[in-house]
């Protein structure tokens, strides 16, 4: 039977093999769509991400936002994507006046395989650029946390039908989820969470962000950007971004799972 169709998802025709001798099968499988994303920010070629090409709206807000190009939606003018005949997509993004400053001082193009954000930044410095700190606090139980991620399941179409994206999710102080989005890239789930957020008029400070991810320095940064009081991810922490966090005063907890869970 073919799988149901899912945006961000496209079937795939494979050979099935097995282990305790039985005859192989043909089988279809929906695979994750992954594409090259240029993201071309007033006129100038910014970056090339290696992303799913849906929610691209919520991704160019949230990735302007990521990038410190802007400070809020209102700076944002429009954002235009269309597939390209090489392959691929073109993601047009017109800011206001406001921001060609940042634009035009960090402007490069550059290809990110991983989707990390930091291909492309050309000293250490650059990478380890002071943040403002996180001053939002928000009260959070270890059983609300145990509720978003008992929930998150069920809110990953992408995910369920391609066991191959990531997901980001948006949640309130008592673990109900409000927003979730997918992306093959953690980093690029989180940046359209954070467009989605924005968009809806939802304030980062006053919610929790549930990842399914190991917890990288590059999240934490997104999230003390954004303002977020807590970064909960699935998987584990890197030591730079347990460090990252303490230093910036986001509330960190990873290893978040349905019975147990680490807070740093």
């Amino acid at each position: 039977m073919a799988p149901m169709p899912v945006e961000g998802a496209r079937p795939f025709q494979f050979q099935e093999h097995f282990a305790d001798g039985r005859p192989a099968q043909d089988i279809t499988r929906a695979l994750a769509e992954e594409a090259p994303v240029a993201i071309e920010i007033n006129g100038l070629g910014y970056a090339v991400m290696m992303a799913t090409p849906t929610d691209l709206q919520d991704y160019a807000l949230g990735f302007c936002l990521s990038e410190q190009l802007i400070a809020s939606v209102d700076e944002f003018m429009s954002a235009d994507a269309a597939p390209v005949e090489a392959g691929g997509w073109m993601l047009r993004v017109q800011l206001a006046a406001s921001g060609a400053g940042p634009l035009l001082e960090r402007a490069r193009l550059r290809l990110s395989e991983g989707s990390c954000g930091l291909c492309g930044i050309e000293s250490l410095e650059q990478v380890m650029r002071p943040l403002l700190p996180v001053t939002a606090k928000l009260e959070v139980s270890p059983a609300a946390l145990f509720r978003a991620v008992e929930a998150l399941g069920d809110q990953q179409v992408l995910g369920q039908a391609t066991r191959a994206a990531h997901a980001a999710a948006l949640c309130a102080p008592d673990g109900t989820i409000l927003l979730v989005r997918e992306d093959v890239g953690r980093h690029n789930a989180f940046d359209k969470l954070l467009g989605a957020a924005a968009r809806a008029g939802l304030d980062p400070t006053k919610h929790f962000v549930l990842l399914t991810a190991r917890c990288s320095f590059e999240l934490v940064q997104k999230a003390v950007i954004a303002g977020v009081p807590l970064l909960a991810t699935v998987s584990a922490a890197s030591t730079l971004a347990v460090e990252q966090a303490a230093a910036h005063g986001l509330r960190l907890v990873s290893l978040t799972r349905r019975d147990s869970l680490l807070e740093s």
